[in-house]
């Protein structure tokens, strides 16, 4: 079943499409602006987005393009016949397709259709990158492993995930209860001294000389932070 992201500040036309596209076995998701759409496609594989142009909040041009850093799902722009220059500017920035509004209701299902036919099975469908690389350490999140200078090392599951966290925003700082909030799920109470003894944990492994870390690294009276391995 594909999934399909709907967004326009107008719950009409959501509405609209969600019932020109009842017919077909897709998922829908629906969003009202930009920043709701980046939410969504985070936390979901979305196969295709239906994007309107002018919507408050966050504009579609500006959802897109942070979209395309780390996604590469169909994108169909929903554009008044006046914004012929949001058309030419949302093509560039990596819209696949357009459709005008008022939409009919044949063209925007043959499309979508269209577009889901190359990315689902034309081989077009890498969502986004799995792999972290930074520095000689290699994290493989669809096979959850880790390899240091080539060679796989063997983590446990939390050690795994607080490198990914620190991983994923390298050079920022994470207090010890940002970590643990964000690793175990739980109130971070009396949370210092766990983090700091899987962080000891997770040097010995990924790390030539623990002693003297080059990547994950200790701000005094802040947290930790990654960096890309300069001494």
């Amino acid at each position: 079943m594909a999934r399909i992201l709907i967004c326009d500040d107008e719950k009409d036309i959501v509405n609209a499409l969600k019932i020109y596209l009842s017919d077909s076995d897709y998922e829908i998701f629906e969003a009202y602006n930009g920043k709701e759409a980046l939410k969504i496609v985070e936390e979901n594989d979305i196969d295709l987005i239906l994007l309107d142009v002018m919507m408050p909040v966050m504009d579609g041009i500006t959802a897109m393009a942070r979209i395309r850093e780390d996604h590469n799902m169909p994108i169909i722009l929903l554009t008044a016949k006046s914004e012929d220059t949001d058309k030419v500017l949302g093509l560039n920035v990596g819209a696949d397709d357009y459709i005008t509004k008022p939409f009919n209701p044949l063209e925007v299902s043959a499309r979508i259709n269209s577009q889901l036919r190359r990315y689902l099975k034309l081989g077009s469908n890498v969502v986004k990158s799995e792999t972290i690389a930074i520095g000689s350490i290699e994290l493989d999140d669809k096979a959850k492993q880790v390899y240091v200078d080539g060679e796989e090392v063997s983590l446990t599951p939390k050690e795994y995930e607080i490198l990914k966290f620190l991983m994923m925003d390298p050079g920022k700082v994470f207090s010890p209860k940002q970590i643990y909030s964000e690793v175990w799920k739980e109130k971070p109470y009396g949370c210092d001294n766990t983090v700091a003894v899987h962080i000891r944990h997770l040097r010995e492994k990924i790390e030539i000389d623990p002693a003297q870390p080059r990547y994950i690294k200790v701000i005094f009276g802040q947290g930790y932070k990654f960096e890309g391995g300069q001494k």
